[in-house]
């Protein structure tokens, strides 16, 4: 008898193994930590005009989307594109994480964030303008976060276009000419 309930705990403990799903152990805690690191060190750099420092975590096959500008794709044309930015004269700048989520796979993340941005204007004044930006993060192979897109965009009202002289005729008032007589 002892053999046969050996055999048969066996049994029982193997089936209840083979059933048990093998999931990677949950580590989004530990990402969204590395992440909110990563991204203080990104900001550290962007207030401190160091360049590199700003998009040291973008991926080397990123996109960028900043506003009212074409799609940057790449690593170095990111940061031709921060080094602009921060080159701006008064540039100061400030955002906060309103949401990060961590896939429960590990590998992707997505953070939300608003933002407080100001430069001066040619006249030397300054003007502040306020937004909300969106970062999608993937793991890398050295398990470090990096952004793999990033986005943003204003809060402020867009300034009404000028008229060009197309738009000026067509909204402009119609004012027939009068008929000359032929004496």
């Amino acid at each position: 008898m002892p053999r046969y309930r050996t055999v048969l705990t066996l049994t029982l403990v193997f089936f209840c193994c083979a059933s048990c799903k093998n999931e990677p152990p949950d580590t989004r805690a530990l990402d969204e930590r590395a992440i909110r690191a990563a991204d203080a060190a990104t900001l550290k750099a962007a207030q401190a005009s160091d360049v590199d420092g700003a998009v040291a975590n973008y991926a080397d096959d990123a996109d960028w989307l900043p506003p009212n500008a074409p799609l940057v794709h790449g690593k170095a044309a990111i940061r031709a594109g921060w080094a602009k930015l921060i080159g701006n004269p008064g540039f100061a700048i400030d955002w906060q994480i309103n949401k990060l989520e961590v896939a429960r796979s590990g590998d992707l993340a997505y953070t939300t964030y608003t933002y407080q941005m100001t430069v001066d204007r040619a006249n030397g004044k300054p003007i502040t303008d306020q937004g909300k930006d969106m970062a999608v993060w993937k793991k890398q192979s050295d398990s470090s976060w990096k952004m793999v897109a990033d986005t943003f965009n204003s809060d402020l009202a867009a300034k009404s276009q000028a008229k060009t002289p197309e738009t000026k005729h067509k909204t402009s008032k119609h004012h027939p000419r009068r008929k000359r007589r032929i004496t």
